[in-house]
């Protein structure tokens, strides 16, 4: 009596070994599934962005982050009335949930009133560089812990716009000199702020003059080149790359327009339109900081920048006695939080699943 046999599986007929390809089955699994658990995971959770807006006063900067997010995150100050300049420079957050189709974003923007208006604005960037810092550090010491919070609060700036005042020449030995140690903390975003007040020639020429003074200095703003994973990311991001820093315009009042209400500065001679790429570029950077760049500015942020400041920062606990946990780390000090890193660890390369199998 021959013994019963087995019928053969449609895998079985290749050798298994772990560079074969995975098996393709023909009835549904559920794989595809986990997509959907994400997106329902992370609607429940919700996204963090923090961003920082950096610029004289009077550059509209607090006008152009109730433009992006269509929302009065800032409290604007009424055309005529006179403001007094802060005599230092003071830092001000303020955190607001926006909700949008059921998506929150828990949004925090920090403003920095009196930046580059006194008369000696010598290191006038060090409390800028230290609440960046400030935010990394509180981050890793949450992190160190023994018994860690299953969701650390996450207050790293994850992008930093830097409002360049549209003077036409070219950038200022201040905006050279604070954009080469910004660059190295976070990622940066130059915009021309006030676009309107220049011509579309002089706009060009602007532009040009700022991108030969962020090479001739070295001053690397988001998306860096070193960042891009593949040649989709580099077809996008060198389009993004020519036409920065965008010449932006900020309204956060609709106007009437052919019989539709549009965002926009009504002068004499018309209304510009915010949204309209003939009159000024904003589309492209709200485009880059929320529809399209969004996670990977959080994911440069946590892989590149708070990289650096945590490899730094657990270099010097080797002169520190050990304690209880992995490591014992001494507060910050002053000077070690306004000090930015030297850049040099880049973003984590993830594993190629094909080797897994």
């Amino acid at each position: 009596m021959e013994p019963l046999r087995r019928p053969l599986s449609p895998c079985s007929s290749r050798p298994s070994s772990p560079r074969s390809p995975p098996c393709e089955t023909s009835v549904s699994v559920g794989i595809e599934a986990v997509l959907d658990q994400l997106k329902i995971k992370a609607m429940k959770m919700g996204f963090e962005f923090n961003i920082m807006v950096v610029g004289q006063s009077g550059l509209g900067k607090s006008t152009m982050v109730n433009t992006l997010f269509k929302s009065k995150v800032w409290k604007s100050s009424l055309p005529g009335l006179a403001t007094p300049t802060p005599q230092t420079l003071q830092l001000h957050s303020v955190t607001h949930v926006i909700e949008e189709k059921g998506v929150k974003l828990k949004l925090t923007v920090t403003d920095t009133p009196g930046f580059g208006d006194q008369i000696n604005n010598d290191k006038c960037w060090d409390p800028i560089l230290g609440y960046i810092n400030e935010q990394y550090e509180r981050y890793l010491q949450e992190e160190i812990l023994i018994t860690r919070q299953r969701h650390i609060p996450d207050t790293r700036v994850h992008c930093c716009v830097y409002f360049v005042p549209p003077t036409g020449h070219c950038l200022r030995p201040l905006d050279i000199e604070f954009l080469q140690r910004l660059c190295r903390t976070v990622n940066v975003v130059p915009v021309i702020a006030r676009a309107d007040s220049l011509t579309i020639e002089e706009r060009e020429a602007f532009r040009s003059r700022i991108q030969e003074d962020l090479r001739n200095h070295c001053i690397d703003v988001y998306p860096q080149k070193c960042f891009d994973e593949d040649i989709n990311d580099r077809i996008l991001n060198s389009k993004i790359r020519e036409r920065i820093p965008f010449a932006v315009v900020g309204a956060d009042r609709e106007h009437l327009v052919n019989g539709r209400c549009v965002l926009g500065r009504k002068t004499k001679w018309g209304i510009v339109e915010v949204e309209n790429m003939a009159h000024c570029e904003f589309p492209l950077l709200r485009d880059l900081l929320i529809r399209s760049h969004l996670q990977d500015l959080k994911d440069i942020t946590h892989n590149v920048h708070y990289e650096n400041y945590r490899v730094v920062r657990l270099n010097e606990s080797h002169l520190l006695p050990r304690g209880p946990g992995w490591v014992n780390l001494a507060p910050a000090s002053t000077q070690q939080l306004t000090t930015p890193a030297p850049l040099k660890v880049r973003r984590r390369v993830q594993e190629d699943p094909k080797d897994e199998f």
